[in-house]
């Protein structure tokens, strides 16, 4: 499967500018390419003021997606901000060209940034298929928390859509490195470059192979776009000649607020 990733720097709180600015990268893109994977919050930047922002306005979002998966024919990832019962998320969107949109709410709420007082967690660990890839769908923050991501054998493509900050840069690195190795699995990271208030991005987005070497590559043309082609045939190589899997701790989650139980 060919991926691309997408580190543009956003404009801050507009919707209507973000749809241009991707729409502009995706007509420029120069690779064919199956997937197309966007930062956390692309159409805001990671603000803590959702109730800017109507219902209505947010309903635009997966439209958008879907809109542009069916024009250009590659499944389109990324995060947004979603209004659900009067309740906010920050929603992972995955739409496709089979006209298939499908969602993940973020567990892990960066406290740090007080984003647990203006947003819901989600509470369900959810997997997509997408031809023929089992994929987990993460959320920035949930990077710090290895069980949340950890492989019971159930997918083959971890993806973490993040507005990281530069100051942490090896923090992220390193972690999505360890999530490949440890998991076994592809691993996309997509983080925004640039500036939001007070705060500057820088990107660093990478493909992670089961191995933990990195198989991105930057484009030569358009600055902030990067491709990789995974495949399924040396993943399942990999994993039937050196099984760690085999010898993973079992264990299901209970539920949102009861600790791990261990079987």
């Amino acid at each position: 499967m060919k991926v691309t990733l997408l580190q543009p720097s956003t404009f801050w709180e507009d919707i209507e500018k973000n749809f241009l600015l991707f729409e502009r990268l995706f007509s420029e893109m120069e690779q064919i390419t199956d997937l197309v994977v966007l930062p956390e919050m692309f159409p805001t930047g990671f603000t803590m003021n959702p109730e800017k922002f109507g219902a209505d306005e947010l309903n635009k979002v997966p439209r958008w997606l879907q809109k542009m998966s069916d024009k250009y024919d590659f499944a389109i990832a990324g995060s947004s901000i979603a209004c659900d019962e009067e309740r906010y998320y920050n929603r992972f969107y995955f739409a496709t060209p089979q006209h298939d949109i499908s969602f993940y709410d973020k567990r892990h709420l960066f406290r740090m940034g007080e984003e647990q007082n203006h947003y819901s967690a989600g509470s369900e660990r959810k997997i997509f298929e997408y031809k023929s890839w089992r994929i987990l769908p993460q959320v920035c923050y949930d990077l710090r928390f290895p069980v949340w991501s950890r492989n019971q054998d159930d997918y083959d493509l971890l993806i973490y859509v993040a507005n990281w900050p530069a100051v942490r840069q090896d923090a992220w690195n390193s972690l999505l490195k360890a999530r490949a190795i440890e998991n076994q699995s592809f691993v996309i990271g997509v983080n925004r470059t640039g500036n939001a208030p007070d705060i500057a991005y820088k990107g660093g987005s990478v493909v992670f192979s089961p191995k933990g070497e990195v198989i991105s590559n930057e484009s030569s043309q358009i600055p902030d776009v990067l491709y990789a082609d995974l495949s399924m045939d040396k993943l399942k190589s990999f994993r039937a000649k050196f099984p760690v899997w085999k010898d993973r701790d079992d264990f299901k989650i209970n539920d949102f607020n009861n600790p791990l139980k261990f079987i």
